[in-house]
């Protein structure tokens, strides 16, 4: 039985366990990638009523030859999955995602994921130079979880590690400039037995080749992923959707269907 109080931990996985992973590269090809993605979608469609998202608009105006790097909270095992399916879905790219302990799930490899070994900065050095290669990538969104960990829902403040800014200075030099779109992700029960996944992308910061404050850049960077998250929960707490597409919503079970068809017919009440 798990116990709640170890559920997060602070440390990443292979830090916690002293575990020496070998750097392993995204292996992507053309049938693995349908593979993924009729697998990937199915599990969404089976536990979700709907996925939800606003805000693409700020990635297509974007001057198209600057490389983008996106960055979300990371609160759950489903994240990643929903990362998968923004990019590969709605941006039609294919995804580079930093992945602990790759080893124990290898055929991530085969939809975008890439391994990355926390136990120290020397450690995960392999992976932070493929992020900044994957960056230019024109093929790939390099779509990061600067927490590091995995935190519990909806925690304040939001904390980064410094990887998103070291990624994000060297790719700035290597190619002129980059930008980074910070993706507000969430998970609502909307008046349907079966809970909804809701994504706001924000506008796209630009950084430009130069040396930058890390610290400073990494505490700008965890700010305004708050402040998107923030304004996220309220305005769905106000009700306030506007702005969001569907990428797929759930016909309503029978019971619900029923449950509609006698509201619709404004049914008396009989006791």
């Amino acid at each position: 039985m798990v116990n709640l109080e170890d559920l997060y931990s602070g440390v990443p996985p292979t830090k916690l366990r002293n575990i020496d992973e070998k750097f392993c590269p995204a292996a992507t090809t053309p049938f693995w990638l349908k593979v993924a993605d009729f697998f990937y979608y199915g599990m969404l469609e089976d536990r979700f009523y709907a996925f939800r998202y606003k805000g693409a608009e700020n990635y297509f105006k974007k001057d198209p030859n600057m490389p983008i790097i996106m960055f979300a909270p990371h609160s759950n095992w489903w994240d990643g999955i929903v990362g998968y399916h923004i990019t590969n879905r709605i941006f039609n790219k294919e995804i580079r995602l930093m992945v602990e302990e790759l080893n124990r799930f290898p055929l991530l490899r085969r939809s975008g994921a890439f391994s990355v070994n926390k136990k120290s900065p020397q450690a995960s050095m392999d992976a932070l130079k493929y992020s900044i290669e994957q960056v230019g990538n024109p093929n790939a969104i390099l779509y990061l979880f600067p927490q590091g960990i995995i935190n519990p829902p909806n925690a304040r403040p939001i904390d980064f590690r410094s990887g998103l800014a070291y990624i994000a200075e060297k790719a700035a030099k290597k190619y002129g400039k980059v930008g980074l779109m910070p993706i507000a992700v969430n998970y609502f029960f909307l008046r349907d037995n079966r809970p909804e996944v809701m994504v706001e992308m924000g506008e796209i910061i630009e950084l430009e080749a130069g040396k930058i404050d890390r610290k400073e850049y990494t505490n700008y960077l965890a700010k305004t992923l708050e402040a998107l998250c923030d304004k996220q929960m309220y305005d769905i707490s106000k009700a306030n959707f506007a702005g969001y597409q569907t990428l797929f919503q759930q016909k309503l079970k029978w019971y619900r269907r029923i449950e509609q068809r006698l509201k619709n017919k404004g049914l008396k009440k009989t006791c």
